[in-house]
């Protein structure tokens, strides 16, 4: 189990709170793989869960490895009971399109909100979403959208909804998203020495209109290089 409580408060205290008359949408990505996203976004999920005025939501949009929910359900000391699946769209509209369609039993295109549930935690404060990947055939593919309309309609039934997304090496879902999203934190590994990847991922962000609103390191105990400073400043 991994604690970021003391970083997340960090963080939280650096965007402040959300605004009163509408609820924000806060990215989580990372240039490579396994810089640490899900768990950084997960941990600032708990405690902005416990701090918001109305409920928080962990949109899991790394579509092709779900893993949030199984994470979470897998600490009921941290998180408490997980409730029953909803829905996650509270009109329909989504963040994601599924090629070719998926088909119901009756030969008819299922629509893609369909495919993704969510279940609360934290006695209702907190709700995680899982994508029904199991219900793609070969083929079939599911992508993220150029269309705010979801995270629209989100901010009005959230206090804060947080997006961990798939890694900008294997998919371009944390630019996608960027220019609908109130901020995005850029996760970065320990180990990072290079700064090819986080400063190419933080170009294309603001290229196409997104707001970079910092840099999270998975190891508090680690001193960041130069370049991440630079970042950070």
């Amino acid at each position: 189990m991994v604690d970021l409580t003391s970083e997340m408060a960090g963080l939280w205290a650096a965007l402040g709170p959300a605004p009163a008359h509408r609820g924000r949408v806060i990215q989580f990505a990372s240039a490579n793989t396994g810089e640490g996203v899900s768990t950084v976004a997960r941990e600032f999920a708990r405690l902005a869960a416990v701090r918001a005025r109305k409920a928080v939501w962990l949109i899991d949009a790394d579509l092709a490895q779900q893993g949030q929910l199984d994470a979470v359900a897998a600490q009921p000391d941290r998180f408490g009971r997980v409730g029953e699946a909803a829905a996650a769209s509270p009109d329909g509209s989504i963040f994601y399109a599924v090629t070719p369609p998926v088909l119901g039993q009756d030969n008819r295109p299922v629509a893609p909100a369909r495919l993704m549930t969510a279940r609360s935690c934290l006695g209702g404060r907190l709700w995680v979403t899982r994508f029904r990947a199991e219900s793609l055939r070969s083929g079939q593919r599911a992508e993220p959208v150029d269309d705010p309309r979801y995270w629209d309609i989100m901010r009005r039934h959230a206090d804060t909804i947080i997006i961990d997304s798939p890694a900008a090496d294997r998919n371009d879902m944390p630019i996608v998203l960027a220019p609908f999203v109130d901020a995005t934190v850029l996760v970065v590994a320990a180990e990072t020495t290079s700064a090819d990847g986080p400063v190419a991922l933080r170009d294309e962000i603001e290229s196409v209109g997104g707001r970079i609103a910092g840099v999270v390191m998975n190891r508090s105990t680690y001193k960041p290089p130069g370049f991440l400073k630079r970042m950070m400043g």
